[in-house]
């Protein structure tokens, strides 16, 4: 499999879809706006974002199924698998905000192989493959260098329908406002997993996350020389619900003080 061809034609795909976005924002009505849960909205432009993701995608790669937010589609592979979230930041994108990102992974059995995020916004695309860099436009980026938590700046995104760790998440919170060069919260898991992967951030966690807002982002990060985990440094950050990103030299640092908050 040409895994690097695959990723072009995918950033294509991208690029088609974020130019209907952008042409949907200003007439995005509050009629258009549905709740999926309390605070959960989705809207036309995410499902038919997601229709045309899966309709570009499906022949590329015609064994692949899908595991995709909206649910447009229900067919699964047995060997690969697109995890597609076409808009990761949905409250952003109708209040007129950035960021917002389509986020696509390509998982081969259980392991991620292909990953894109494109911050529509910006015009940001971060990608990479299977044995290759990770990639910004084109140029490769890296995680940052930061040795410290005291030296680093964090990324989170807070609760919006799963209250059940807020009290921890609140103090883990207070204890990084204290402790670092601040906390960042942009609204799109995906984005700021980019962040990571690209040495704007140097950290960032996050629970009730889902597979279509974590694949690609984590699959960046650890191209780009990060590691990841789950919030009992665990490797179930995919489908676990729960993560925590960092370059390599914070992150065993970083990890301890979110699993001391977080679980125990």
């Amino acid at each position: 499999m040409d895994l690097e061809n695959l990723c072009k034609r995918t950033r294509e795909i991208c690029q088609d879809v974020a130019d209907f976005m952008k042409t949907q924002q200003e007439k995005i009505q509050t009629n258009h706006i549905e709740n999926k849960g309390i605070h959960d909205f989705v809207t036309y432009v995410d499902k038919t974002s997601e229709e045309k993701l899966v309709h570009a995608l499906q022949p590329l790669l015609p064994e692949a199924g899908f595991i995709a937010e909206e649910g447009t589609t229900t067919k699964r592979g047995k060997v690969f698998n697109w995890i597609i979230d076409p808009l990761d930041g949905t409250t952003n994108y109708i209040h007129k905000l950035s960021p917002y990102a389509i986020s696509i992974a390509l998982m081969e059995n259980d392991k991620v192989v292909m990953g894109v995020v494109y911050e529509v916004g910006l015009k940001e695309c971060f990608y990479s493959w299977k044995g290759a860099p990770a990639y910004l436009n084109g140029r490769e980026i890296s995680v940052s260098n930061a040795e410290s938590i005291q030296d680093s700046l964090i990324a989170t995104g807070f609760p919006f329908t799963n209250y059940s760790q807020l009290d921890r998440f609140m103090r883990s919170l207070k204890y990084f406002i204290e402790n670092t060069h601040g906390v960042r919260r942009p609204g799109s898991a995906a984005t700021d997993l980019a962040y990571v992967a690209c040495g704007r951030f140097d950290a960032f966690y996050e629970y009730s996350l889902h597979a279509w807002d974590v694949a690609a982002g984590a699959f960046l990060v650890q191209q780009a020389g990060g590691k990841v985990c789950n919030f009992s440094m665990g490797d179930n950050f995919i489908f676990g619900e729960q993560i925590v990103a960092s370059n390599s030299k914070v992150h065993e640092e970083f990890a301890i003080q979110v699993n001391r908050y977080m679980v125990k």
